[in-house]
């Protein structure tokens, strides 16, 4: 018999947005390291494109990395294929967070 899930709890979800941000956190510190960033602030109100300064080719890296790390359940493309240009624009840290913690407890729900 198959043990039946446990539900995702506030905490537990807590916890996994926390664990999703420190993960971007470290991809992200990745990316800016290679321009000297590395020290920059992230936090989930942090904005990809006034606050760090990431241009699209860095986000394509950023795609690449949550898929290396996260496989095909994190889609980047598809995550930003519905936005408008200026959602994409102000794009938070916090957005993608929320997407990447949802994608992964979609994915322990099938």
């Amino acid at each position: 018999m198959t043990p039946t899930p446990t539900p995702l709890t506030t905490q537990t979800a807590a916890q996994s947005t926390q664990a999703v941000l420190d993960e971007i956190d470290g991809m992200l510190r990745d990316i800016l390291d290679e321009y000297g960033l590395d020290d920059a602030e992230i936090a989930m109100d942090t904005r990809f494109h006034d606050d760090l300064e990431l241009e699209s080719i860095d986000l394509v890296t950023l795609a690449s990395k949550l898929e290396a790390h996260y496989g095909s359940q994190v889609n980047f493309a598809e995550f930003i294929a519905d936005l408008e240009l200026d959602q994409i624009i102000s794009l938070t840290v916090g957005q993608l967070v929320d997407y990447v913690a949802a994608a992964l407890t979609a994915e322990r729900k099938d």
